[in-house]
């Protein structure tokens, strides 16, 4: 059984890592990204390393986790934590990478993969906007023939 005030990652029942329970990503944050995420095609939700992701087939169009200073060590770098906060990771291409990455927060670009945007979900959200960003991160992953069936706002 973990110590009180962690848990057991969900990546395995005989998982050694306990996940502090201020680094688990909230219920209401997990409540507003899994009908946009598993709205879509054929995709899947599963417990990450850390955090939760969606994918497509094999390849993760979104995932979301708790950072803090140091806790995962190259998130909360990347997303310069300075206190424990909800981190969104999804795809973007061409001009609209661009402009999300140059616009600062709550945007940022992790130094992995050339098309992965990183997003701080600090209060207040644009829940529309979340999903604009995931719905055309689904598509840069998914294969054209399920991106094809999807309806894509904005």
């Amino acid at each position: 059984m973990a110590p009180h005030g962690t848990r057991r990652s969900r990546c395995s029942p005989t998982a050694p890592t306990a996940v502090p329970e201020d680094l688990e990503v909230p219920d209401a944050v997990l409540d507003r990204l899994r009908p946009v995420c598993l709205g879509l095609p054929e995709t899947h939700e599963e417990q990450a390393w850390v955090g939760t992701r969606w994918r497509i087939r094999k390849k993760t169009f979104a995932h979301v986790l708790r950072v803090a200073p140091g806790q995962p060590p190259v998130h909360a770098r990347e997303a310069s934590a300075r206190g424990p906060a909800t981190v969104l990771i999804f795809r973007s291409h061409g001009e609209e990478l661009a402009v999300l990455t140059d616009s600062g927060f709550p945007f940022y670009r992790p130094q992995w993969g050339v098309d992965v945007v990183g997003m701080v979900l600090a209060e207040p959200v644009d829940w529309a906007e979340v999903t604009e960003l995931l719905t055309e991160s689904y598509c840069v992953q998914a294969p054209k023939k399920l991106v094809a069936l999807v309806h894509r706002p904005g």
